[in-house]
């Protein structure tokens, strides 16, 4: 027999009336592998939303990624980076290189400024090559008339350093005035 509403279980007054319950469907709990085969099967869109968060990421940040980009009011305090150099535009760090030429006599016309062209000789007689065009004079020291060859310093690249030495120690090197 059927309960009125709002009256609880005989002899307790503290019992809440029954109701009755919907009907649900079970839960089933899917296994973890559900998700990576539907971003596999949907991966158009998971790309796009990976760009679409790049973006906005790169927006956030602003110009340079500093402080002074968001309007701070120290932004003059603060430096901005040094924009990189371009590809074209890439700065040769230059040594200087002390190099023995052949003819004493060819250094003695030489001035600290001026600029020459290296070649080196081999004394097998199998020709000539330029070793470094275009070096600027740094220094010329005294030039000994009774040694053999003179002695100059050269401002070159790294690279066309290591060519000059290579180049004097197996062949005579000559100067041409540029």
């Amino acid at each position: 027999m059927p309960r009125p509403a709002g009256v609880g279980l005989p002899g307790r007054a503290d019992t809440p009336a029954t109701c009755s319950v919907p009907h649900f469907a079970p839960v089933r709990v899917r296994s973890g592998c559900h998700g990576l085969r539907r971003l596999v099967r949907h991966r158009s869109r998971a790309v796009a939303m990976g760009l679409a968060v790049t973006a906005a990421t790169f927006v956030a940040a602003g110009p340079g990624g500093s402080e002074d980009a968001r309007g701070h009011t120290d932004a003059a305090a603060h430096p901005r980076a040094a924009p990189e150099p371009s590809r074209e535009r890439v700065a040769v760090e230059m040594v200087t290189a002390p190099v023995r030429i052949a003819d004493g006599a060819t250094v003695r016309l030489l001035r600290p400024g001026a600029k020459v062209d290296v070649i080196a000789a081999d004394s097998g007689g199998g020709g000539a090559k330029v070793v470094a065009a275009g070096a600027l004079v740094t220094r010329v020291p005294d030039v000994d008339p009774t040694e053999n060859g003179a002695l100059v310093v050269l401002s070159v690249p790294r690279t066309t350093a290591a060519l000059l030495a290579g180049a004097g120690a197996t062949s005579r090197l000559a100067v041409t005035l540029g």
